[in-house]
């Protein structure tokens, strides 16, 4: 009972958005207390911990650095699906893809969540490129969360997860895998394969190298302020390819983070 009405108030709310905030640029905007609370209460239930400040206290300290990726993995909706904003995908096979035949390929999900978005590339790329041309393509998912990485990693899906696919590719790329009553389905090595997943705090010093040839980062800037929105886009400028694309949400223009990039059409930019 202690615990259920552990209260978080302002100031330790200020506190945990200062900390996420540092971390991985996410901005915790006020009003959002109510939601950070009832978030973050499984997380003090695990831990058995029974006051917000108890908790602070831990995350604080030595043995609770690891905590800041459970917090951030609560923050977080990673709210995904596989082709999702089709028009993206369609604008990529009757536009950049055609341009690019036969030239090394690099792609880029700056936030693959649980792998949706990168393996929905991988199969397009796959059915219009040369199998010949296949070595020459990489594909780089990338994630702050370790949750949604570890589930990208075993690439195994729901029938609901999977219901936007298309019933050829649901047959070509995946497996069906049958666990008693249910019946989930696993991305098939051959689209794995061209994919390389790895953790990645996009606030961070970057360890990769351009260019890419066309980065996804889509419903991530909503995340962050203005400032941070600005370094991002910065950074993503410096690594694409000149003539490279940038492929953003729809509720993520650029009109007022920068004007470096050339509008091409609702959240598509090219350098």
């Amino acid at each position: 009972m202690n615990l259920m009405s552990a209260e978080l108030t302002e100031k330790q709310f200020k506190k945990i958005s200062l900390l996420i905030y540092q971390l991985c640029g996410i901005n915790l905007k006020d009003g959002k207390q109510a939601l950070v609370r009832a978030r973050l209460m499984k997380r003090l239930r695990a831990l058995k911990i029974q006051s917000f400040t108890e908790y602070i206290g831990y995350i604080e300290s030595q043995s609770g650095k690891q905590e800041l990726s459970f917090m951030v993995d609560v923050m977080t909706t990673n709210k995904t699906s596989f082709f999702r904003e089709p028009e993206h995908f369609t604008y990529l096979c009757e536009n950049i893809l055609p341009k690019m035949n036969h030239r090394r390929m690099r792609f880029w999900t700056a936030a693959c969540s649980s792998g949706e978005e990168s393996f929905s590339l991988t199969m397009l790329l796959r059915e219009h490129i040369a199998d010949s041309a296949l070595r020459d393509i990489k594909v780089l998912a990338t994630d702050i969360s370790m949750k949604m990485l570890e589930k990208a990693r075993h690439a195994i899906y729901s029938e609901e997860e999977v219901r936007d696919i298309p019933p050829l590719f649901l047959q070509k790329y995946f497996t069906k895998i049958r666990q008693e009553t249910t019946s989930f389905y696993k991305v098939r090595d051959s689209v794995r394969a061209l994919v390389r997943i790895g953790w990645l705090n996009l606030m961070d010093p970057w360890p990769m190298k351009g260019p890419f040839n066309v980065i996804f980062c889509r419903n991530v800037m909503i995340y962050f302020d203005r400032p941070t929105q600005q370094r991002l886009i910065h950074r993503f400028w410096e690594l694409l390819e000149p003539g490279g694309y940038l492929f953003v949400g729809h509720s993520e223009g650029l009109s007022a983070v920068s004007h470096k990039f050339n509008y091409v059409r609702p959240a598509v930019y090219r350098k």
